[in-house]
């Protein structure tokens, strides 16, 4: 797969779950993936900060075989490895021009906290952005203050390639950074902590579809989401 082709297949995507090992209530992460596979989403991002490689290969296998794309946050050299179909970095990490240079037909994408590293990533080269944190989160070590909806509202109109939204959305709040115009979502613990995680991903991708007006069931709550999410 080329990369406009993986551009074309990034634009139709909705939700964007991000597995971390460390977030998946005890569970074996590739157990996870196949849930997340078998609930309907298009792309998965593997996010494990302390050995990027350990399930790269099965998440490779499994998306391989439900016709998903694989992306891998931080490591270039990992998502070449094991023929990833895209790599995702921080503000830290390895510059896009660099990365591109190392991987041309790779999905590049960043992760933005403003309008100016939003801004400053189209401007390099990104293929997606994603923006955040939206609502409070625990996900993440290093925790960066909470820009809320209004950042969506001020974004969105200012880019011209695809972005996500993250930090703190689930089935209860989405439908809040839909009204503001995301149309991609990249959730954590919503999907990854709940009790059943395929119906549950099955539903939020309805409920994107509907631009989440319809009413929640009970299957997106978790009882993990309170500590967690």
């Amino acid at each position: 797969m080329n990369l406009q082709e993986r551009i074309h297949r990034f634009d139709a995507i909705d939700l964007y779950p991000v597995i971390t090992p460390e977030f998946c209530a005890g569970r074996d992460p590739v157990w996870v993936l196949e849930a997340v596979l078998k609930g309907g989403v298009q792309i998965v991002q593997l996010r494990d900060k302390f050995d990027p490689a350990r399930f790269a290969a099965e998440f490779r296998k499994l998306t391989c075989q439900f016709n998903a794309l694989l992306i891998i946050n931080d490591s270039v050299e990992i998502a070449l490895k094991y023929s990833a179909d895209g790599v995702h970095l921080g503000q830290n990490d390895l510059p896009i021009k660099k990365a591109r240079k190392l991987a041309p037909a790779l999905l590049i994408g960043v992760s933005t906290h403003n309008l100016e590293e939003a801004l400053a990533a189209e401007k390099d080269g990104a293929d997606y952005i994603n923006v955040g944190p939206i609502f409070p989160t625990k996900t993440k070590r290093n925790i960066r203050a909470v820009i809320g909806v209004k950042a969506i509202k001020k974004i969105a109109p200012k880019i011209k390639i695809p972005f996500t939204v993250m930090g703190g959305i689930n089935g209860d709040n989405i439908a809040l950074v839909l009204k503001a115009g995301a149309r991609k979502a990249a959730m954590v613990t919503a999907i990854t902590t709940a009790d059943n995680i395929e119906e549950t991903t099955r539903q939020i991708i309805q409920r994107m579809g509907a631009r989440g007006l319809e009413p929640l069931t009970p299957c997106l709550s978790s009882k993990y989401s309170n500590q967690l999410s």
